[in-house]
């Protein structure tokens, strides 16, 4: 009976799917949904980006093995991204009209920064698409007993078919109601674990540690550049990120743009501390689930299964087939938008806007077979989005805020920031010794950051070079 309604969720998408397809007049309606979203639609499909499976199976598993300090990259990070995208970034970039956020640096720079660092973030959204994956994979199998390969596999096809029927007025109108069910289905599972195991009880049962948010006065110089790196990897290293701009720049209006980006924010803080609490409750009944040979993400699906009543059992793999395909559609339709529209597009030259639809199409399916076979090489959801964002945080990120906020940004101070942040990041991972005192994502982004320093002041002594003669 669960799967029959698992399976009629699944189902339903299809049709809205359709549904959206009639209003894909254009490539701007299939990338960014005519500009036309009111500010409930921009809410839910801004929330949507982050809310998955990193934010139910991968954070609450990380919860269970290491408390608040383990689960700095999410939620914490996004939720704040999602808040500094409102605050700093929505309203400037909102009147400029662009369909992608490598239009941006292609224009604020030159095509080569701006292709160069399309293909940078196009690579993150490999993991970010295989973790989604792995998470419905864990869900299939979990209550199908099929391998977890196969439970990827289908969630490629769904997923596919789902984005490219209707892009972005598909991914915006199934988040709208994704989001309803998302918050029903986890404020009616945690009022459950609540009554039936206590609050107090699973309070007591964890360690106190685990509720510390920062390292606190007993943490050395090492504990504190980990718990800002961490922060950094997804509050800053996902801003620079082809899903978040569609998201908000789908919106009406550029102040819609921005409330939806805070709001959406705060809204996914107190939401994603509902797994984390199922974490915990999980853990205490569960402890076996935490040792050396097994599979932590299967804490909570094993706590909802075995203690759950099966209305809420429906409610929940609802709520979690909901977040997970949310992100993943919009996660696949991303990357596919900057390699159809930033790398293909500049080799072919002129092209009608029926081929540039084309071709973010077939992309969307080249990204989903890539991700696939990351997911099923990888196979752990934290790890995966972990690694994800690093690749943004060193080279795009100093990139983009310096063209939005400083004139004097340049070109060459561009490339240097992303070639200089990139190497440093992946020879410190590589050859940096297994336990360094600097994470190599932090100094790669320093680096990133004297790299355009670096590159500005040069090009202001060739202009005063130039202006003397």
């Amino acid at each position: 009976m669960l799967l029959f309604f698992i399976s009629l969720y699944l189902l339903i998408t299809i049709p809205i799917s359709i549904y959206a397809a009639t209003r894909v007049k254009s490539t701007r309606d299939f990338v960014l949904a005519g500009r036309h979203l009111p500010f409930y639609m921009a809410l839910a499909t801004v929330f949507a980006t982050w809310f998955g499976s990193d934010s139910v199976l991968g954070a609450g598993s990380a919860m269970a093995e290491g408390g608040f300090l383990n689960v700095m990259v999410d939620p914490f990070g996004a939720g704040l991204c999602l808040i500094i995208i409102g605050l700093f970034f929505a309203k400037k970039m909102y009147p400029m009209n662009h369909l992608t956020i490598g239009d941006y640096l292609s224009e604020r720079y030159n095509k080569t920064v701006g292709t160069l660092l399309s293909l940078a973030i196009i690579i993150t959204y490999f993991g970010w698409t295989a973790a989604q994956f792995v998470a419905i994979g864990i869900v299939l199998h979990v209550l199908l007993g099929i391998p977890t390969a196969v439970g990827m596999a289908v969630a490629a096809v769904i997923v596919v078919l789902y984005t490219y029927l209707g892009g972005m007025w598909s991914v915006s109108i199934n988040d709208t109601i994704q989001m309803g069910m998302i918050i029903v289905g986890l404020v009616v599972v945690i009022v459950e674990v609540v009554y039936k195991f206590g609050f107090t009880e699973i309070i007591a049962a964890t360690p106190p540690e685990y509720f510390d948010l920062t390292p606190g006065l007993t943490g050395g110089t090492k504990e504190w550049l980990l718990f800002v790196a961490a922060l950094m990897t997804l509050g800053l290293g996902s801003i620079p990120q082809q899903d978040v701009y569609q998201r908000s720049m789908a919106a009406k209006s550029a102040e819609v743009a921005k409330w939806a980006a805070i709001v959406g924010g705060v809204l996914y803080f107190i939401i994603t501390l509902i797994p984390l609490f199922l974490g915990l409750t999980a853990k205490m009944v569960y402890p076996e689930l935490l040792g050396p040979d097994a599979d932590s993400q299967l804490l909570l699906p094993t706590l909802i299964l075995e203690h759950i009543s099966f209305p809420t059992q429906v409610l929940f793999f609802g709520a979690l087939l909901a977040a997970i395909m949310s992100t993943a559609s919009g996660a696949i339709l991303a990357p596919a938008t900057l390699l159809a529209e930033n790398v293909v597009k500049p080799l072919l030259g002129s092209v009608t806007d029926h081929m540039r639809l084309r071709l973010i199409r077939f992309g969307i399916i080249g990204i989903a077979l890539v991700a696939l076979f990351v997911a099923i090489q990888k196979g752990n959801i934290y790890e995966i989005v972990g690694s994800s964002y690093s690749i943004t945080l060193v080279s795009a990120f100093i990139p983009l805020v310096f063209g939005l906020y400083s004139r004097s940004a340049n070109s060459l101070g561009a490339i240097f920031a992303m070639f200089f942040g990139a190497l440093t990041w992946q020879y410190l991972e590589h050859f940096g010794g297994e336990d360094p005192l600097v994470p190599a994502i932090l100094a790669g982004f320093i680096m990133s950051l004297l790299g355009m320093l670096l590159g500005i002041a040069i090009g202001r002594y060739v202009a005063s070079a130039q202006h003397a003669k």
